[in-house]
Formats: C-alpha cells, sequence, structure tokens
C-alpha cells in the first residue's frame, strides 16, 4: 500500500473515547486539494518525534475507516508513520498555503451548500469564508469530564499492551476539560446567520495559556482569548476549516462545526466586522 502525503490543517481539542481513550482528530488537504480525515489519532500519546504542528507535511499510509461512513474519513494504517516530513511556512505572503488552501482546495461561501454535500455524504471537511462576522461568543461548560468516561480511560492506560512501547502510561495524564465552549456568530454570502462552536485545539491551548498569565482570572482569560479570535483575526482575511461529526453528520439540521481557523493576512483590508 503506497503512502499519502498531505498537510496538516486541523488538530481538535481532544476528546475521550470509550473505544480509543483520549484522542484527536486530525484533518489535512492533499496536494490535488482534496481533503481526508484521521481518526482516532492518540496524538498525546505519540513520541515527541512524532507529534506533527498544523501545516507539516505527513507521508503515510491509510485506511478507509470502515466505521465511520464519511468519504474523507481514514485511519492511519500504522500511528509510526505519522512523522513530518517537511514544513510549509508562511514566506513570501503565505504563497505556498494561499495556492493550497484557498485556490486548489474549494472554498465555499454558502452553508446551504454545505448542509445538502453532506445530507447527500459527498463531503463532510471544506474551507469555507465567511461573509460577515458578528461576535465571539464564549459559555460556560461542565468543568470535568464524565465520571465513568474518565473511570474506563484510566482503567484502559493501566492495560498493558505487549505489542507496544508502554513507557507513556508511566506519566501520563488526561489533558483538563475546557470550562468554556466558544463560537463564531456568523453570515454567509446568502445572508444565512449561524452560530458554529469552535473545536479547534489551538483556542483550548490559547485559553489555557492566557488563564497562566493571568493567574487563574477567567474573566481576563477570556477577554484576551476574545482579543485573538475577533479583534486580531478580523484584521486578517479570516477563513473556517469546517468539519461534521460522525453523530450528526446525517441527522442535525447543520451538522457543522469549526474545527480550525486559517487567519491569512490581507492583501486587501476587508471590512469583514459589523456592529
Amino acid at each position: 500500500m503506497a503512502k499519502e502525503r498531505f498537510l496538516i490543517t486541523v488538530k481538535t481539542y481532544p476528546t475521550l473515547s470509550q473505544t480509543y481513550g483520549e484522542t484527536v482528530c486530525t484533518a489535512g488537504i492533499r496536494e490535488d486539494g482534496s481533503w481526508l480525515r484521521l481518526y482516532p489519532v492518540p496524538f498525546r500519546r505519540l513520541g515527541e518525534t512524532q507529534q506533527y504542528k498544523k501545516y507539516d507535511w505527513i507521508e503515510c499510509r491509510l485506511q478507509k475507516n470502515s466505521k465511520d461512513p464519511r468519504p474523507e474519513s481514514f485511519r492511519p494504517l500504522d500511528p509510526a508513520e505519522l512523522v513530518s516530513v517537511a514544513h510549509m511556512d508562511t514566506m513570501d505572503d503565505w504563497r505556498e498555503r494561499r495556492q493550497l488552501i484557498l485556490n486548489k482546495a474549494k472554498v465555499y461561501t454558502s452553508l446551504d451548500e454545505l448542509i445538502s454535500g453532506a445530507k447527500e455524504n459527498r463531503l463532510s471537511l471544506a474551507v469555507f469564508k465567511p461573509t460577515k462576522i458578528f461576535d465571539f461568543v464564549c459559555k460556560e461548560e461542565d468543568r470535568e469530564w464524565d465520571v465513568d468516561k474518565l473511570r474506563q480511560m484510566r482503567e484502559m492506560y493501566k492495560q498493558m499492551d505487549i505489542f507496544e512501547d508502554n513507557t507513556w502510561r508511566e506519566t501520563f495524564g488526561i489533558i483538563p476539560k475546557l470550562p468554556y465552549s466558544f463560537s463564531y456568530r456568523f453570515e454567509d454570502v446568502n445572508g444565512r446567520e449561524s452560530k458554529l462552536q469552535i473545536l479547534d485545539w489551538e483556542v483550548g491551548a490559547l485559553f489555557w495559556n492566557c488563564m497562566k498569565s493571568c493567574k487563574d482570572n477567567e474573566e481576563l482569560a477570556l477577554e484576551k482569548v476574545r482579543e485573538k479570535y475577533l479583534d486580531d483575526f478580523l484584521t486578517k482575511d479570516l477563513h473556517f476549516f469546517l468539519g461534521t461529526t460522525q453523530q450528526f453528520h446525517f441527522r442535525a439540521p447543520n451538522p457543522w462545526v469549526v474545527i480550525g481557523v486559517f487567519p491569512i493576512p490581507c492583501k486587501v483590508q476587508d471590512d469583514l466586522f459589523v456592529l
């Protein structure tokens, strides 16, 4: 089986799975502009040399994820192959990223088109350009993981696997649950207003970093996150990486969520923010 080459564009905040433990959903774009999703990926249990970054090129053998009917869903045949072979930088005004993400991959502007594509199971990953951004919303959530899931994770991690290196089990701790969810409220090209949750790992990491710098003052930390995702990003040519969740792919009126953001520098400043 030949290896496929793809650019990592998305890593979602880790979630707990009863089957796979703590996992990360990774998405990327092939050199021809087509999308793929990798799940499950035990990202934080990979060795340091394997913990790829966004905009790293990966070469990996893939197999279709038989438990996920969405067309772009695959799983790595061997997680040990998830090693960066190159990195796409931002030189020359982000030229390479513009070429692949905005030119080779299709950029959608209509949510109706995306929703119908998901219902017909034609796509579950996309680049989307909002027409107007109205707000960045922070909502308080449960502060701890589900007790039963957490217990199952801990029991799972106690069990040694004779076929793998188990040294990670000695120091591994499950990532803290985010006490807030974050969403964008926006409008598409047809004037349709929506609010979509952001599942990107980066917004979660930013929150925890801000908590540290603000000495655990949540109000100040949330203000800094909002400044980044609203005030700063809206000076850019902001695009979303959208994905559907497997649970709601066929059932939800709008199954899409924001799994990443692409705040590319503007060549010509757009007036995107609306009071």
